[in-house]
């Protein structure tokens, strides 16, 4: 069965996001990028990935996100900040995703489920609070990443 981890960015005060869903205070630069980069190099979006030079499958073949999380790349004009993974995006409010992506517009803990049966590489479940709630009785795994900075607001 393959393993659903959540890895996810968070503040020292514990936040993941400014209050608007966007997350530009986290650092791009620093000894992180290089662990990632070795470790866990298709977590980068796929501009980055470009940038460094990386290419190939990793641990994760599938990313899931919400919608508030898939919507900060489209705000920033990426329709799909990942296309080297397989990609769904969770919302029942959502018209439309880009065609390479799928949109889940029904239970998501139902599509998680069945798509761990799956073959296939692991799972990673791209930030998004409400969706890692929604999704928490299948998260096998917690990958966070402390950025060294105080929010102070946002969200958890």
């Amino acid at each position: 069965m393959r393993t659903l981890t959540y890895f996810v960015a968070t503040s020292i005060d514990g936040f993941i996001a400014e209050a608007d869903g966007t997350f530009d205070r986290f650092p791009l630069q620093g000894d992180h990028i290089d662990a990632m980069i070795a470790e866990l190099p298709e977590t980068l979006p796929g501009a980055a990935r470009e940038h460094f030079g990386l290419s190939g499958a990793g641990r994760f073949d599938t990313v899931l996100e919400g919608r508030r999380t898939h919507e900060v790349g489209l705000a920033a004009g990426v329709a799909d900040a990942y296309p080297h993974l397989r990609h769904l995006v969770f919302s029942t409010t959502l018209g439309t995703v880009d065609p390479a992506i799928e949109l889940v517009t029904s239970d998501p803990l139902t599509r998680v489920r069945a798509l761990k049966e799956e073959p296939g590489g692991d799972i990673w479940l791209c930030g998004g609070g409400a969706l890692a709630a929604a999704l928490l009785p299948e998260i096998d795994e917690f990958v966070i990443k402390v950025n060294p900075l105080m929010m102070g607001t946002g969200i958890r």
